[in-house]
């Protein structure tokens, strides 16, 4: 652990770095990021109705893809406890043709059925007749009263049409609303590496949506928190339910063979931040690529450092989603308690007591 640097002007909630927790040694994109890698492009919408509704979706969007212009893309399946819709085709073809959503587990379907109104829209979709759309899911049933599928169309349309480059909210919001994890409120974190692979530099950036049970490890260390006062019976932290949507993408020319590869690392990491890898929980990861024609293909034999990289990735992105996250209350007067930065640096330091909710 380094000794953490002043926070950012005018930030609420600090990452990682900010408290000086550095995961492995590769070098970070500009703004640590998905949107580091070009042509990839973040939005998300918030549907909070309080105390009942915490929910939303979030849309990662690369440029170039589309039915007639799909991009390479890999998935895995750590833990099939979950609705990845798409994923069969994805798996079979290896080709992406819509952006990635992701949302809770009730409104996946409705999502992607706006996904597809919204694609059919696009220029040089006027005459598909068949779209595959990807759309992943977490239960926030916890906190947000998930039978009201509360995410509609024009919450589907707003996350992809104000979808953009640079800074990526992170925790309380879209799909990551009313998520927790390892005994803490979580949501959306994100994050960025640029490794050598094979003499030449590639960025990968990796966007989770964390809602999966464990005990939270950092740095390879487990830290205990206190009681969350939660319902053990809920689909809560200490429930057997939860998962862990990962979208990874890269500019690295992959083919889907490599990329697959490329999304089981992602599953993978989950285990460096405690992940029970519960019955109940899905636990996917999707991986693609942005230019498939940037220059020669890269040989497997030379995959090692962007490997390295995806496992280091989805470790901060997985304690940005935590760290950025507050306090919420929700359905039925639940409440999951914030990831305390003060005390988990604390905790890092030395034993301490506990840490929960600052």
């Amino acid at each position: 652990m380094e000794s953490p640097p002043p926070p950012r002007p005018g930030a609420t909630r600090r990452r990682a770095r900010d408290l000086g927790i550095v995961v492995g040694s590769c070098g970070t994109g500009p703004l640590n990021t998905i949107t580091d890698v070009p042509g990839v492009r973040v939005g998300h919408t918030t549907v909070r109705r309080p105390p009942d509704v915490h929910s939303g979706v979030t849309a990662v969007v690369p440029d170039l893809v589309g039915p007639r212009t799909p991009l390479p893309a890999g998935v895995f399946t750590g833990n099939g406890y979950g609705k990845l819709i798409g994923s069969t085709q994805l798996a079979e073809l290896g080709a992406l043709e819509t952006p990635v959503l992701l949302t809770s587990t009730l409104s996946a379907f409705r999502v992607a059925d706006a996904l597809v109104g919204w694609m059919l829209e696009r220029p040089g979709c006027e005459e598909v007749r068949s779209l595959n759309p990807v759309v992943g899911e977490c239960n926030d049933g916890f906190l947000s009263d998930i039978r009201a599928r509360p995410v509609h169309e024009e919450h589907v349309r707003a996350a992809l049409d104000t979808a953009s480059g640079g800074p990526v909210a992170e925790g309380c919001v879209g799909a990551g609303t009313g998520t927790v994890a390892l005994g803490f409120k979580a949501g959306v974190g994100t994050a960025s590496r640029v490794p050598d692979v094979g003499g030449r530099r590639f960025t990968v950036g990796l966007l989770v949506q964390a809602n999966f049970g464990g005990t939270l490890r950092v740095l390879g260390r487990p830290l205990t928190p206190p009681s969350p006062g939660v319902a053990p019976d809920g689909p809560g932290p200490d429930a057997d339910v939860g998962s862990c949507m990962i979208v990874v993408a890269t500019d690295a020319p992959l083919d889907s063979r490599q990329l697959t590869r490329v999304a089981r690392r992602a599953v993978f990491a989950l285990a460096r931040t405690g992940s029970a890898y519960s019955h109940g929980s899905g636990d996917y990861a999707v991986a693609l690529g942005t230019r498939p024609d940037a220059g020669r293909p890269v040989a497997d034999a030379d995959l090692g450092p962007l490997f390295e990289a995806v496992l280091d990735g989805v470790e901060e992105a997985v304690l940005n989603s935590l760290l950025a996250a507050s306090t919420t209350t929700g359905f039925g007067g639940r409440t999951a308690p914030a990831l305390a930065a003060d005390a988990l640096v604390a905790a890092l330091a030395g034993p301490v007591p506990g840490f929960g909710d600052r």
